[in-house]
């Protein structure tokens, strides 16, 4: 089975989806991971960049046996020229054939032979466009219904976004691989730090409610004479949606009391994981949550939104609350800092919780979808929700 997956949401930093795409692709490749066809896979990553290069996929920890195919073409143009008008098709960029071509987003990547799989991690940019930008605010709210239905699979992480994708997109449950994110290779920390920070972890975005995380925190600080450090690990968007709430870090009781690192590198983030009270994530909504994933399996502490997957991802290993209430999140916090017990169960529970998320099981998961993917490729257009065959028109798209 041949396979080409996109991977240029990994080029530059492996968070989000671009760990996902990164941490799938090794799995896949593993010539022992094995799965229910028993085919090998052939896996070959596509990149292409105005200024970032691939380079050998074994230099980024892949197994040898991965390929590469490395353009420098910037991606806005390629993204334009794919997402609008379907061209070029895969095949006339990488000069080879493939069974199957994987795009980490919604959107497909346009090939004449290939089985297309299309990824959704989530559906806010269809509730909330406002809260998205660039091509995801402009391109994803009109295509990404006609994209998944031509599908010949979907991919998502969860099952709360499983069953976003049917209710929303109307694709057919059976048409649907569930490969959530896998927990790092990190053993659980040997105790907790005396005085450790909070830690949030992310990009810094309008979804991740950054602007209801600093209430929550101005509250506690306010009661508090010396309360613990918030440390936000992430990047800010580009269109600067992050205005809202950034000049509230100037003024008191936030003055001094919180710190932006930026994106760091992985070793940097584990220190940061390693030094934490606790991890909160208090996301309008999300599709997996990979910071509750990584907290929990070094033993840290979660306080956690109760909204989209992180439920389903933290379990009864944190503490969930409602994300638009910062009374309930500050108390929750207070919680986790002052009641030893809680926090050492939360930190027993972690790694308990974390050991059901794994990549090569979620490999073996992705297998058998490229494997039904080739078949409804071959064998007739693929169904929809609520209709036992696609729609002429999709069938002719394709």
């Amino acid at each position: 089975m041949r396979v080409l997956l996109d991977y240029r949401p990994a080029l530059r930093a492996a968070t989000g989806v671009g760990a996902f795409v990164h941490h799938l692709a090794g799995a896949l490749a593993d010539p022992d991971l094995g799965g229910p066809t028993g085919e090998p896979v052939e896996v070959t990553l596509f990149s292409s960049s105005w200024k970032d290069r691939l380079g050998p996929p074994a230099d980024r920890g892949l197994p040898p046996t991965v390929a590469a195919i490395d353009h420098r073409i910037p991606v806005r143009l390629l993204n334009a020229a794919w997402h609008r008008a379907e061209w070029p098709p895969i095949e006339a960029l990488t000069r080879r054939r493939f069974d199957v071509v994987h795009s980490p987003h919604p959107l497909l990547l346009p090939s004449r032979r290939a089985a297309q799989v299309v990824t959704v991690h989530d559906l806010d940019f269809l509730g909330h466009p406002e809260r998205s930008w660039g091509e995801m605010r402009r391109d994803y709210p009109n295509l990404a219904r006609r994209h998944a239905r031509r599908a010949a699979g979907v991919v998502v992480p969860s099952r709360y976004t499983a069953d976003a994708v049917v209710r929303r997109l109307g694709i057919a449950p059976e048409r649907i691989a569930i490969c959530p994110n896998g927990a790092p290779p990190w053993k659980p920390r040997p105790a907790p730090p005396e005085d450790g920070h909070l830690l949030f972890v992310g990009s810094l975005a309008p979804r991740k409610n950054l602007a209801g995380l600093l209430a929550a925190y101005a509250r506690l600080a306010a009661r508090r004479p010396d309360p613990p450090e918030l440390v936000l690990a992430g990047g800010a968007p580009t269109d600067g949606a992050d205005g809202e709430w950034r000049s509230a870090l100037d003024e008191p009781p936030l003055a001094g009391r919180v710190r932006r690192t930026g994106y760091v590198d992985a070793a940097t983030l584990r220190s940061l994981y390693a030094g934490a009270s606790a991890l909160v994530l208090p996301s309008l909504d999300e599709g997996f949550g990979l910071p509750a994933l990584e907290a929990m399996t070094l033993g840290v502490p979660v306080v956690a939104s109760n909204r989209g997957a992180l439920p389903e991802v933290v379990g009864e290993a944190g503490l969930l609350v409602d994300p638009t209430d910062p009374a309930a999140l500050e108390n929750a916090l207070g919680r986790v800092l002052d009641e030893p017990e809680l926090a050492a169960r939360c930190a027993e529970r972690g790694p308990v919780q974390a050991r059901g998320f794994d990549w090569r099981r979620s490999a073996r998961t992705l297998r058998a979808a490229y494997r039904r993917a080739i078949d409804a490729r071959t064998g007739g257009a693929p169904a929809v929700a609520g209709d036992p065959a696609a729609a002429p028109g999709d069938r002719a798209a394709r």
